[in-house]
Parts: structure tokens; sequence; C-alpha cells
């Protein structure tokens, strides 16, 4: 009976999920990285949208306990499918067997959403983390529930990853009434690295090479059936049959890839004319991963997250559009029209509308309980600082679960709005108050990875004494740095508006603000514009402002 009411309050699968009209996912294979690990990442981005962290605990069901589905975008009951008779427990996007999935949405050809289907995105990836317990395995049962209760979203990519091995799943339906998806899944060598953000990925692959692809058996001749290709089965193309790229799929999408390997690879000019967007069908593709010129660790991923295309082509912080702050970011919508033109926005990796970001880790060479870890953040990757999240914790920290905040309710014990209020009052004032943000994410996120080594010799050693006991002490300090993160940026948001109050900048030195003799904060400083938005300034309005010279 607590199984079947468990099942019923509990376990309802949008609760994990998030909005992803447009996300950013990276992944670092074994070998690939500094420390052994498996890395997959998750930017959550998608305007109105509340970030929660949410945790399942495992559970045994009695047979004919039945599981509801409702869309984790749209909030939308889809209908009941029998629970799993064992589920794992899951803290947001990994379960407590290091096995970890996140997503991007790519759309795709809109003709095979399939309306009648049972399972969303977000639900599929609920059911595979609490089913399986490896990436194959978890690449399976996505499969399967698919088939069996109809998928009813747009085209995904999906990053699974456990502690040995890293894959992306792209799967599509097949169409209104047409039960099942198409779907093909590609192992990403240990030594390498890839990402997708929005656009399906995945190109030429060969069924037949069992190690490194999985797929469902109709991947190929459904798009076929449908007109989407006629050639031979190697020429075959995942992405150029489902999701044919026009400029937004690139320039909106893939170039958020490009900036990512051209932090970490050489040579990614030879790409640049398929990133911008305008060669399509005469640039060459970037492939699907490429191996990096340096291992990458947590942190590199982290500061991945947070790139806006600096120094590359596509810099947002270099014309007008910044404003006199140098902000970037840009207003969407992304594209708009002006004397009957249309133009766009960049569209960065590190965007304003992110509700979560992750960042997770996986280690073989650890036990489970210790080796998968969520390094967890709520709102833009750029202004928060990452927390560990371990996959064994059974509580979360209540700073990313506040009962008490959603999207139209603001709380102080909320993280996704204390950080939104932090960001809120930096984006602008962006090169101003911006030092100061980046100061404290760094000292906090720094402070978590440098303790990350004692912690979990520590927890080792607790685990040696009782299941329970290690268990319990990582709870604790997942706990501990949510809740310290918390209260950091509570002080952050109070010290920037006493700081930069009125676009002035208060004086201080040794972290204490300057006092006159009689006690009174001294004078502020006015730094008015720079001199780089003085030109455009004067260049727009000529001699309207000039003050007349004195005779």
């Amino acid at each position: 009976m607590i199984n079947i009411l468990r099942t019923l309050v509990l376990l309802v699968v949008s609760a994990m999920a998030v909005p992803a009209i447009a996300c950013t996912s990276f992944l670092v294979g074994k070998h690939a990285s500094t420390d052994g690990s498996t890395i997959i990442s998750y930017n959550a981005d998608s305007y109105g949208m509340f970030g929660r962290l949410n945790y399942y605990p495992a559970a045994r069901h009695t047979k004919g306990t039945m599981r509801r589905i409702v869309d984790g975008d749209t909030n939308h009951f889809y209908g009941v499918i029998p629970e799993a008779p064992q589920t794992y427990a899951v803290m947001g996007y990994i379960n407590e067997h290091q096995l970890a999935i996140t997503e991007t949405t790519f759309g795709g050809r809109e003709e095979l959403v399939d309306t009648t289907g049972i399972i969303d995105y977000n639900s599929l990836m609920t059911l595979a983390l609490q089913r399986a317990r490896t990436a194959r395995e978890a690449i399976r049962v996505m499969g399967d529930l698919v088939q069996k209760y109809g998928y009813n979203s747009e085209g995904e990519s999906f990053s699974i990853a456990d502690p040995d091995e890293v894959w992306i799943m792209e799967m599509i339906g097949k169409g209104p009434g047409n039960r099942g998806a198409v779907w093909v899944a590609v192992r990403i060598p240990d030594d390498c690295i890839a990402a997708h953000a929005n656009q399906s990925r995945i190109r030429r692959f060969d069924p037949k090479d069992k190690d490194n692809v999985i797929c469902s058996k109709d991947v190929i001749s459904f798009a076929r059936q449908r007109g989407f290709f006629n050639g031979k089965d190697a020429d075959f193309s995942f992405c150029d049959a489902y999701a044919p790229a026009d400029f937004g799929a690139i320039r909106y999408c893939e170039t958020r890839v490009w900036s990512f390997y051209n932090r970490h690879v050489n040579g990614m000019e030879r790409y640049l004319d398929y990133a911008d967007g305008r060669h399509i069908g005469q640039a060459e593709p970037m492939p699907l991963y490429f191996k990096p010129k340096h291992k990458l660790s947590v942190a590199d991923v982290m500061a991945s997250n947070r790139d806006h295309y600096e120094g590359t082509p596509f810099d947002v912080t270099k014309d007008v559009g910044a404003g006199m702050y140098c902000a970037p970011y840009r207003p969407t919508p992304l594209s708009f029209t002006y004397k009957g033109k249309k133009y766009f926005n960049e569209r960065p990796i590190s965007t304003q509308q992110t509700a979560l970001t992750v960042v997770a880790q996986m280690r073989r060479h650890l036990p489970n309980a210790i080796g998968g870890v969520l390094w967890f953040g709520n709102d833009d990757p750029n202004m928060v600082a990452y927390t560990p999240v371990y996959c064994c914790a059974d509580s979360v920290p209540p700073c990313y679960d506040d009962p008490q905040a959603n999207d139209v309710t603001f709380s102080w014990q909320s993280a996704f709005w204390v950080c939104n209020w932090v960001a809120n009052m930096t984006y602008p004032r962006y090169s101003m108050l911006f030092p100061s943000v980046q100061r404290v994410r760094d000292e906090l996120e720094q402070g978590f990875l440098s303790r990350q080594a004692d912690v979990e010799a520590e927890a080792a050693r607790r685990f040696a004494v009782s299941e329970e006991e290690g268990k319990a002490w990582l709870t604790h300090y997942s706990v501990e740095c949510g809740q310290q993160m918390l209260a950091r940026w509570k002080q952050l948001g109070e010290y920037l508006i006493v700081k930069y109050n009125d676009m002035t900048i208060k004086p201080e030195a040794d972290g204490r603000f300057l006092l006159t003799p009689d006690g009174l904060g001294q004078a502020p400083v006015r730094p008015g514009y720079s001199e780089k938005f003085k030109e455009v300034l004067i260049r727009e309005t000529g001699d309207k402002y000039l003050v007349p010279e004195t005779k």
C-alpha cells in the first residue's frame, strides 16, 4: 500500500521535467576527462520556466500498480502505464547507479509528432533513470517504452552516460496514430567530446556496429517510406532525413556546438562557414564528435556552459547591441523585423532564460554512491555557482525545491528566485556589476571543487562503517552546500544594491565601505559613459547635447 500511495502521490513523472525549447548539452568520454570521469551537461533554457530539483526514492511496486504520465512542459495528463516492479532512486538527472540523462529538443519534421502517443520526452527520461542501470540499458528502455505506448514529443537529442560509456540518442515520432518512434543512438569514443544544441547531429551510422550503434529497426526504412530518403543505406543521414537544417537550426543551434568545440579542439576555423548558417549545402558539416586538444575537467565543462562566443566572430559583446555596459545578452525573440527586413540576435550557450543548469559527473573508480555527482545551479550558468548533490543523497537541498516558490511566486528561500534577483540586477549594468558576481561565484565553486577529494575520502570512511551513515553524510553535505550558496547569494545581492546604488560606485577597501571622518559613507564614484559609448552616443545625436562654448 505504501508503494501504491507513493506512486500516486509522489511519482508524477513531470516533476523532474522542464520545458526544453532551447537547451545545450555537452558530453565528455572517460579518457577525454582529467580524472577518468564521464561527464554530461545541461542548460535547460526556456522563458517563464521555474527550475526545480526533484528526488524520486527507490521503490518496489506490486503487480497492477499504475503510473501517471503527465507532460513535463504543459502539465497535461496523457494516461497511465504499468509501474515497473522495481524503480531506482533518482536525483534530478542522475540515478543511484551513476546513470545520467540530459537532453535538447531539435524539433524536426512537424508532421512526425504523434499527438496520440502517451510518452513525452521528459517522462521518458525519468522512466529510463528509474528503470535502468547503464546507458545501454536506458537506450533499450526508452526505445521499448515509445514502441509500446507511443511518443508524443518533437524530435529530441538525449545525452546518456554511465561511468563507462557516453551516448547521444536521437528520436522522433512517426506521426499521429503511428505508434512508436524512429531513433538511433551512437556511442561517443572514450577519448572524445561531443555536443548538441537543439539541432539533430547524427549523420551516417552503421547499424551493424553493435558496439557503437543501437537503433530502431525501421529508422532507415521509415524515412524511405515517407519520402525523406531514397539512397543506399550506407548513405543514410538521420539529421538530413528527419531534421533538415535551415538558417536558424545552424546559427541559433549548431553555432553553440561550434563554440564548445572551438574552446577545446584545434582547427575549428575549418567549420566557420558551416557555423555561420549562410552556406547550407555548401560548407562541410561538423562531425558528431572530436578528440580534444586537452583533457577536460568538471570545471572546464562549467566554464563552457558560460560561453557567450567571446573572442569568436560571433562575439555578442563587441557591437552596439551590447549597450553601454557591454552585456553578452540580447532581448528575445531571436529574430525581429525592421523596415520590412528580418534580422536576428545571436543565441550563445549562456543565456538569461536558463532555469537550471547541471553538470553530471560519473566515475567508475569510486562506488556508485560517491562517484556520481550532479553539480547543480538554478539560473543562467554565468550567474550561479554550481553546488554538488551526490547521487546517493535522499533529500534535496531545500533551496532547490522550495514548496512555496513557483514560476509566479517569489521566495527568499528559493535559489531560483534569489539567483534571478542577483542576475537581473546585474544584466542592465553588466560590466559594472558582473566582476563582483564572478568573484563570489568562483570563490564558492572553487571551494566546493577543491574540497571534493577530502569530502569523498570522509564519505568512504563512513560507508565502511555502514551504508546508512555514508548516505547520511553525503546527503548532509549536499544540502549544506546548496544552503551555503543561497546564504552567500543573499549577501551578494545586498552588497550589489549598496555598492552600485543609483548607477554609482561606493568606494571600499579590504572588504569594507570607506567612511568619512564623521562616519558617513564616502562620496560615491560616478563613472558615467565609457569612451566607446560616448562615441556611439555622439554619432547618433550629433550636437544635440553639445555644451555651447562660452565667449
